[in-house]
């Protein structure tokens, strides 16, 4: 690792194949963001329920808690790039599959659950790789930018995708046409990262001589690594309770249509909200290098998290409840950024795979879960409107208290700066 001052991040983009496949993940990641807002959307026209739309994130989490570990193994044993094809491929599948059994008519409430949890199978094997893989494709003085990108097109497509489905929803009427079109456009979108993956130069094969343990000793290798490395169990664990309590976006459908009424065409506003202010963030920290004393800043961002998650909560004004979920999104950026640097800077290559995966469990599960509590809460009220307020305003405080106990607890945290860890791994180096 280099100990140069920091370099514009911008500059990853000079390497070809972060170049070409950073371009294919805008265009799947935007179709793969419009089939979750379909999903949410198309389970909501089928239940009307709350704790229906939370177990939307139920599906998603028992997959990547079950395959994610050893999504990280098979990322450390194999080419990573094949196995993003591989993984590419059968999310392409399970999209088609949405596609053809809601342009029949022929879809129903489980089967939706069941290829939700497919396509998080998956997904659960993608994610390690793609990790995995992304220190290969740029230098390290590079990487900090390139994983700033990375979050800057991943928040584009948060954007993008939720905008798109919610005109095409609105512009179908009160049927699931658009719902069809969706899915099949999604389908579609894969084929560029699949495409970027089958022409990229950079090698994803394990690293020569790498030596290959048997597979549950390397499970716990990974384990070890990761539950023994302070920084790494501080900033998992507070970014999974964060989410955990805070994470209440499949509740927006009941926002849009009983709190602000607004309908699908706000609805798709909404779920793009907080991609609005995370690109702002991502986007700024694409142009500028991270600032000084990332630990504070990190603590700081998730406090206000937790802060603007309450601002939504109790908000009943279209535009205050935009810039509250703007207000979510920049915050988490600016936390995802740090955390994800630091994770790839202190993990060894021959483990990144592995440690993906287990963060996978605490940067998805936390969410996912979260939508199935926010659901719960709010179905224990017998108005929809105060069982949504109650979830999110009182997830929204856990978030603030939870922050404040951490920072008190982890002054390892605290403490924690990017460029001054990097220049005190390259003199021990020397």
């Amino acid at each position: 690792m280099s100990a140069s001052a920091p370099r514009a991040p911008y500059l990853a983009l000079r390497h070809r194949d972060y170049r070409r496949l950073i371009v294919a993940q805008l265009l799947s990641l935007t179709g793969s963001q419009m089939q979750v807002v379909a999903i949410n959307w198309h389970v909501y026209l089928l239940t009307k329920s709350p704790l229906a739309l939370g177990f939307v994130g139920l599906t998603r989490v028992v997959p990547i808690v079950a395959f994610s570990l050893w999504g990280g193994v098979v990322a450390d044993r194999h080419d990573r790039r094949r196995v993003m094809i591989a993984a590419q491929a059968a999310m392409t599948l399970v999209a088609l599959a949405l596609w053809g059994t809601t342009a029949t008519d022929r879809v129903s409430l489980w089967l939706v659950y069941a290829l939700n949890a497919l396509s998080a199978s998956a997904v659960a094997f993608d994610g390690p790789s793609r990790q995995a893989l992304i220190p290969r494709l740029v230098p390290d003085e590079d990487l900090p930018g390139a994983l700033s990108l990375n979050l800057s097109v991943f928040q584009t497509s948060l954007i993008g995708g939720p905008a798109l489905a919610g005109l095409l929803i609105a512009h179908a009427g009160q049927g699931t046409r658009g719902l069809a079109l969706i899915y099949l456009l999604n389908a579609v979108s894969f084929l560029a990262v699949i495409y970027a993956l089958a022409t990229m130069w950079t090698s994803g094969a394990p690293e020569p001589g790498a030596h290959h343990s048997e597979t549950f000793a390397a499970l716990r290798e990974g384990l070890h690594f990761v539950f023994t490395t302070p920084l790494m169990v501080w900033t998992m664990g507070l970014d999974f309770l964060a989410t955990f309590f805070s994470g209440a976006t499949s509740l927006l459908p009941i926002f849009a249509d009983q709190v602000l009424k607004v309908g699908a065409k706000g609805y798709g506003i909404l779920a793009a909200a907080p991609a609005i202010g995370a690109l702002a963030g991502s986007l700024y920290l694409s142009i500028r290098p991270l600032p000084p004393r990332q630990g504070r800043v990190f603590l700081w961002s998730v406090a206000a998290y937790g802060a603007t998650t309450v601002v939504f909560g109790f908000s009943r004004n279209f535009w205050l409840t935009l810039a509250a979920l703007a207000g979510v999104g920049l915050s988490d950026a600016i936390s995802t950024v740090i955390r994800q640097t630091l994770r790839q800077f202190i993990t060894p290559d021959r483990l990144r795979g592995r440690m993906t995966s287990v963060n996978m469990i605490f940067f998805m599960g936390g969410p996912q879960l979260g939508e199935l509590e926010a659901g719960f809460v709010a179905s224990l009220f017998a108005s929809a409107v105060l069982g949504v307020t109650v979830s999110v305003v009182s997830g929204g405080l856990a978030t603030i208290v939870i922050t404040a106990g951490i920072a008190a607890a982890a002054p390892v945290v605290r403490r924690y700066d990017f460029w001054a860890s990097s220049a005190n791994v390259a003199r021990s180096s020397t």
